[in-house]
């Protein structure tokens, strides 16, 4: 995929000077920091806030759904948004509506109320990370755009993984509410350092599409609604009809979208071969890292009798031992094909997932331990350059869309590949060697697609110039 991995020879082409790169990378790691420690540290929190609200457990996990479900309909919308406002206005408006949201939990005493906050919560998070990517475009310079986005993905990573500890050691000494004033204070600073540091490339002055808008959020709203309800126990009827809608929607959807200029989807990026299989790959390999650390819990415990401890020790692999490979791969990725890194990667993934399905008779901790990590190091190889590629595939003006595009494919791997282990585990099989059987399946089909992707790049424009007005003109 090298030949695509191109950049746009227009605003800040060389990242922004120093030392105003320094605090707008400061900004956006906070902003990143405040989302992925409440998301974490609230999983934690569930138990405590059933008994103390007097609601039923499957009630109080709303609070996560609902925050995914937010993030999943918002990313795209919001991203076209920050292509006409600007970059930085938007980021900084879903800081305020995240802070402002967090703030709320003072006075929501009740189950509904905290779902109206968190709902708000997740609408600023969502206008933060939908353009994200972009500004991370736009504040390193090419040369070192690897290691920026690299950096960024594993400080959510390993935040994301510290956070249910943190998590835990607040609930035993405070009030469940002040778990959720961790990430006022990391946002208020982000809005600090980023007040005057963040870039802000020009938004184009065509107006939003409303419409547009409306029908990407029901298309993805509609889906999801009905997988998560045909594998939770809702009526299959319904859920199938919630499905059927949402497909419907997004058949109409897409169609309107091709014939627009700056479409809300994508469909411009998207009609670059490359960036299409790339996705479909980005997709997959989320789908595979959700399965994983979703399923593996119930076999540890069930299976090999395993105590909470442990089984928190063996999954703490993953996400420590894919942080540290995404930085490395981030590193290479400024110099090496993302095509070469990505096949690497997810063939690795493959090898340590296989592994997986196939344990010794009698396996110890290590034996689950280390099959984890090697399946991790091959995600964290494939995340960085792949985020890498997607970004500067597209031009400058429609970076916010590639970075949107990112999030929503790995929001909806991440999505598809619960609601499959929820329908694993249901079927009595999510607990053995299937789930892992299927995750290296997928990781040799997410290979598949990296392999074609870097092929179709080699025989594409021979330009970064040519790349971006075939996006352009596409």
């Amino acid at each position: 995929m090298a030949r695509g991995e191109g950049k746009a020879a227009d605003f800040q082409a060389d990242g922004l000077p120093t030392p105003r790169r320094w605090f707008a990378i400061i900004s956006v790691s906070l902003g990143t920091l405040a989302s992925c420690l409440d998301s974490g540290m609230l999983n934690v929190a569930l138990p405590t806030l059933s008994r103390e609200l007097h609601a039923p457990p499957s009630s109080v996990v709303l609070l996560v759904t609902v925050y995914q479900l937010v993030m999943i309909m918002a990313v795209l919308p919001f991203s076209a948004l920050g292509e006409r406002i600007g970059l930085r206005p938007l980021y900084r408006m879903g800081l305020v509506a995240y802070a402002g949201a967090t703030l709320l939990f003072f006075v929501a005493d009740s189950l509904p109320a905290l779902i109206a906050v968190r709902t708000c919560q997740a609408l600023g998070a969502a206008a933060t990370f939908s353009v994200a990517s972009a500004i991370v475009r736009s504040i390193y310079p090419q040369a070192t755009l690897g290691r920026g986005i690299a950096f960024n993905g594993a400080l959510g990573t390993i935040s994301a993984s510290l956070a249910p500890g943190l998590g835990g050691i607040l609930l035993t000494y405070m009030d469940w509410r002040w778990l959720f004033m961790v990430g006022l204070p990391i946002s208020l600073l982000s809005l600090a350092f980023g007040r005057r540091a963040l870039p802000d490339p020009h938004g184009h002055s065509e107006p939003y599409d409303f419409v547009a808008a409306g029908l990407c959020a029901l298309t993805f709203g509609t889906t999801v609604v009905g997988l998560e309800s045909a594998v939770h126990g809702g009526s299959r009827v319904a859920a199938a009809g919630l499905v059927a809608i949402g497909v419907v929607i997004g058949t109409f959807f897409i169609r309107r979208e091709s014939r627009q200029a700056k479409p809300v989807f994508p469909v411009d990026i998207l009609k670059y071969r490359p960036v299409a299989l790339t996705t479909l790959a980005w997709f997959a390999s989320a789908v595979v890292s959700m399965v994983v650390l979703v399923t593996l819990p119930f076999r540890l415990q069930h299976q090999y009798h395993y105590s909470p401890l442990d089984v928190g020790i063996v999954l703490a692999a993953w996400p420590f031992a894919m942080a540290v490979a995404a930085l490395v791969s981030g590193s290479l990725s400024d110099r090496i094909s993302a095509g070469i890194l990505g096949a690497v990667g997810l063939a690795i993934t493959a090898i340590g997932t296989m592994l997986l399905a196939f344990l010794p008779p009698d396996p110890s901790q290590f034996d689950f331990v280390w099959r984890m990590m090697l399946a991790s190091i091959g995600i964290g190889i494939f995340n960085s350059p792949t985020s890498r590629f997607i970004v500067l595939s597209a031009p400058r003006p429609r970076a916010a869309a590639a970075g949107g595009l990112s999030q929503t494919s790995r929001l909806a791997g991440q999505t598809v590949g619960a609601t499959l282990s929820a329908a694993l585990l249901a079927m009595g099989v999510g607990e053995g060697s299937v789930p892992p059987l299927i995750s290296c399946a997928l990781s040799m089909f997410a290979l598949l697609c990296c392999l074609l992707a870097w092929r179709a790049a080699a025989r594409g424009p021979a330009t970064d110039e040519a790349v971006a007005t075939e996006l352009t003109v596409a």
